[in-house]
């Protein structure tokens, strides 16, 4: 009892989460997941923007557009790269525009473009596998790095362990494998859930890499014990553009 008082925020506010994503999954409607992930995305940018540092109060409109173009192409990694390209264009054009001011495009952009594409070649299983993996991850590192955990993993996330980050990545990628039996064989599965429980892992150090650089514990307050929306997905990102890649290399 004493455990959920001391959590009872984060496990609220957890479960809220995974109901919605189990219900936003049950319909499975291509508008109302654009709707979603665009919303995702916008609260994300916004967020990174702050952690980034970035003075510029115009990109906001830019990020909204992109969504809005998202919707209607249907290769948003593509999205991803033509951005790049466009901006690149306009630095070589005009010296006062800042290279920085492009971080938030590709940090938390690219990421939710490619989960959006993957939901659109792969299908809502997909994305289930995804979170799955990630999941996984996290409560695999949790627990084992709270039972046997002694060696420190790196300096960028004091409270993660060695012997956390390998039991997570062990936990995910075999319960990644049979999860991903809906979309690919166990050995795929297998490797594929590998690569993404490590990446997963990286992606969350990333994160934590722009707090500790932007000196914030969180990357925004909206979700009670949570923190911010970055806070939620920052596994997901690096995940996600692994995934696609690995599947559309491998099926």
């Amino acid at each position: 009892m004493s455990m959920f008082e001391d959590h009872k925020e984060r496990i609220v506010t957890g479960f809220a989460l995974l109901a919605a994503v189990f219900i936003i999954g049950l319909i499975d409607n291509f508008f109302i997941m654009w709707l979603v992930f665009g919303g995702v995305y916008i609260l994300a940018f916004k967020e990174a923007v702050r952690l980034f540092e970035v003075q510029n109060d115009g990109l906001l409109p830019f990020a909204v557009g992109l969504w809005l173009v998202a919707g209607i192409y249907p290769y948003g990694d593509d999205l991803f790269v033509l951005a790049g390209v466009a901006y690149a264009s306009a630095v070589a054009f005009n010296k006062e525009i800042q290279w920085k001011d492009f971080f938030p495009f590709i940090y938390p952009t690219a990421g939710i473009l490619f989960m959006f594409t993957m939901y659109q070649e792969y299908g809502v299983l997909s994305l289930l596998w995804l979170l799955a993996v990630v999941a996984l991850t996290d409560v695999g590192a949790y627990a084992v790095g709270k039972s046997i955990g002694k060696t420190p993993f790196c300096e960028t996330s004091p409270n993660k362990t060695m012997e956390g980050v390998v039991g997570g990545i062990a936990v995910a990628t075999i319960g990644g494998a049979f999860v991903g039996l809906t979309i690919v064989d166990f050995s795929v599965g297998f490797f594929v859930s590998f690569a993404v429980a490590v990446n997963s892992i990286f992606g969350d150090l990333f994160e934590s890499s722009l707090k500790r650089a932007a000196g914030v514990k969180d990357s925004g307050d909206l979700l009670p014990g949570h923190g911010g929306v970055l806070d939620r997905i920052d596994g997901y990102l690096f995940g996600g553009i692994v995934m696609l890649v690995l599947l559309r290399g491998l099926v």
